[in-house]
């Protein structure tokens, strides 16, 4: 049955759009991809001088649904009296084949109206083999690729997200960039745009109030030179209007979780998505510090929900939705100091409604049982550690704080407790790496096994799986490794390869791991400048898109893109970097100071560990007075 329409909308453009739209629907193999109408979608009639917000996720559907940050922001913008959001996805190629062919805008599925027509269209970026389709969406929407050939007529094109902290390879793509915690940088960008429009002010006045805002970085404003080496020479903003840009932008923080708007509603999809359930964000942050990391590093300082809160949080969501799991999210959830309360209370709440309790990624060395014990009251969900490296050493080199002997204790508590599915995190390509360290990975993953047998038979569950998940280490912006050069494609695949021959001996043990040509592009995006934007608009034009998804990934096409540029890929990925040599990312202030980096990378070569700072205080540069009072106690 077609949605009702809020009656404000019966007399736009919508419904004909809507209606073009459902003739494709039998044509398509995901049609729920493209409906909208789910419960709790949210719908508010058009508005004379409302500023209208297409949240834009560059993945399909079933990705960007998972996604909890646009699940807040998404209610934090609603919220908003004087503003609306709506949610647009990258169409799948079966899609937008039939949109180019019928001459159909990408449109939004709230009120299935154009993207072209909103005031403002925001991306999040939360990884970088997405950027294509970014393009392949701004071309679906006619709207121009680079923002110095928009008008006033076209939206205010914007992205946030942690690939926002290296803007430069989609420099010249977004009129703004967004830098930290969206919660309330969002809304000073939607209360300055409206300003602007309100004013008459032209499309550049309005970008140079936008970078008077804390966090926001407007790259048009900026000017970089690079020397005949290739390296960047210089970069800072070029001095012709006023206000003048900031030289340093530095991130928003959001500094109370309890007070941070948190959706007590999500919507429902009809379809299958990759987390489909509710997710309650226990705490934000980690302060593990380890080494490759670029989350732990640019979502400092952790930040605690309470108790109180999170209860709270989950009966609105548990009502509203009806779903049957609730997920507790976190770079650490082992490191929540009300872990044990927190699942205890959950289950007691919801034990009688069957709802059940997930706790998707743990820590080795957290205080787990308590907390296990009480997840697999109503199912039990899987289990997943991440040991990243294979032997002691390395687990030093990059600061991971965990050893052999917590991974077989904890392996054998969930062997104990019921659990039968078991699955394990590693990198390889880590810096400092030996074919030990991969050796390693095998023997560790033996032990593993073997601590299933240790459990009597009739304690232990039916059924051993235990998955060695295996990415490759991509040297990423405001870490101690944002230095290190990455293995060359032809090296990490030596080493898988040697890891595929050692584990094959291990019965009851499957091996995935991360394609290694994406992984090198991942690196080069990473870490690269604005002259990677040529690349970028290139291979879209050759046909790359959905990068992210091996049976669309076009490798030869990219590295014909580069070609066709001038560019050199491993310049990007596989060169270490000086210290003096300035960084593309530099202008960016994470919080996290470059001599804390450069120092923590020097401990890192001598295998010497940094302690939590939850131990103490280590320096990290969060306690200057521009993050005065953000630092956990």
């Amino acid at each position: 049955m077609e949605p009702r329409l809020e009656p404000a909308m019966e007399s736009s453009l919508e419904p004909t759009l809507r209606q073009r739209v459902d003739v494709l629907l039998g044509q398509v193999q995901k049609p729920a991809r493209y409906i909208g109408a789910e419960l709790n979608a949210f719908v508010r009639p058009a508005e004379p001088g409302a500023l209208r917000f297409a949240f834009a996720f560059p993945d399909v559907y079933e990705v960007g649904m998972s996604h909890l940050g646009m699940k807040i922001l998404y209610h934090v913008i609603n919220g908003h009296p004087g503003a609306s959001c709506e949610r647009v996805f990258t169409p799948w190629a079966d899609m937008a084949q039939l949109m180019r062919e019928r001459n159909l805008p990408l449109f939004t599925l709230e009120t299935h109206s154009p993207v072209r027509d909103f005031d403002i269209v925001g991306f999040t970026l939360q990884y970088e083999m997405s950027y294509t389709n970014v393009l392949e969406m701004l071309s679906l929407a006619n709207i121009p690729f680079r923002a110095e050939q928009r008008g006033l007529e076209d939206p205010i094109v914007i992205a946030g997200g942690p690939c926002a902290f290296n803007p430069e390879p989609l420099y010249a793509c977004f009129d703004a960039f967004v830098i930290g915690d969206g919660e309330e940088s969002v809304l000073e960008v939607i209360d300055s745009v409206s300003a602007s429009r309100k004013a008459g002010l032209t499309r550049v006045d309005c970008l140079r109030a936008l970078s008077a805002i804390r966090g926001v970085y407007v790259p048009s404003l900026y000017e970089a030179t690079y020397g005949a080496d290739g390296r960047l020479f210089a970069f800072g903003p070029i001095d012709g209007g006023r206000p003048l840009p900031p030289a340093t932008v530095r991130k928003r923080v959001v500094r109370d979780l309890d007070a941070a708007a948190f959706p007590d509603t999500m919507v429902v999809p009809y379809t299958e998505i990759v987390h489909d359930r509710i997710v309650l964000e226990v705490l934000r942050g980690c302060t593990k510090g380890c080494r490759f990391c670029q989350a732990g590093m640019l979502y400092r300082p952790v930040r605690e929900r309470s108790l109180r809160t999170l209860l709270e949080q989950a009966e609105n969501l548990v009502d509203a939705t009806g779903y049957d799991e609730i997920s507790l999210s976190s770079l650490s959830t082992g490191d929540y100091s009300c872990l044990p309360e927190l699942t205890r209370e959950l289950m007691h709440r919801f034990e009688a409604r069957r709802v059940a309790l997930s706790m998707p990624s743990l820590r080795l060395d957290s205080a787990l049982n308590e907390a296990l014990e009480e997840t697999r009251r109503v199912k039990r969900t899987g289990l997943t550690f991440a040991p990243e490296a294979g032997t002691q050493r390395l687990r030093d080199v990059i600061n991971k704080g965990v050893t052999e002997e917590q991974l077989f204790r904890n392996a054998r508590d969930a062997f104990s407790g019921g659990w039968s599915a078991i699955k394990l995190y590693f990198m390889i390509g880590l810096p400092t790496e030996t074919d030990e360290d991969i050796e390693g990975i095998a023997v560790l993953t033996a032990k593993v096994v073997s601590a299933y047998y240790e459990v009597p038979k009739a304690q232990r569950a039916r059924g051993l799986r235990v998955t060695c998940s295996v990415s490759v280490f991509v040297p990423k912006p405001f870490t101690p490794f944002q230095w290190v050069a990455q293995d060359t494609v032809l090296e990490i695949r030596r080493k898988v390869s040697l890891l595929r021959e050692r584990l094959c001996r291990v019965k009851g043990v499957t091996l995935n791991w991360h394609e290694v040509e994406l992984s090198f592009l991942e690196a080069c995006f990473a870490r690269g400048d604005r002259r990677l934007y040529a690349v970028l608009e290139r291979a879209w034009e050759l046909g790359c898109r959905f990068d992210g998804w091996s049976d669309q990934f076009r490798y030869e096409l990219w590295l014909r893109a580069f070609a066709e540029c001038g560019l050199d890929p491993s310049f990007y990925a596989n060169r270490t970097r000086e210290k003096e040599e300035p960084l593309p990312w530099a202008f960016v202030d994470s919080g996290v100071t470059l001599d804390y980096l450069w120092r923590e990378y020097g401990r890192s070569l001598c295998a010497d560990t940094t302690p939590d700072c939850r131990q103490g205080c280590q320096g990290c540069g969060l306690r200057r007075e521009e993050f005065e009072g953000a630092c956990l106690p």
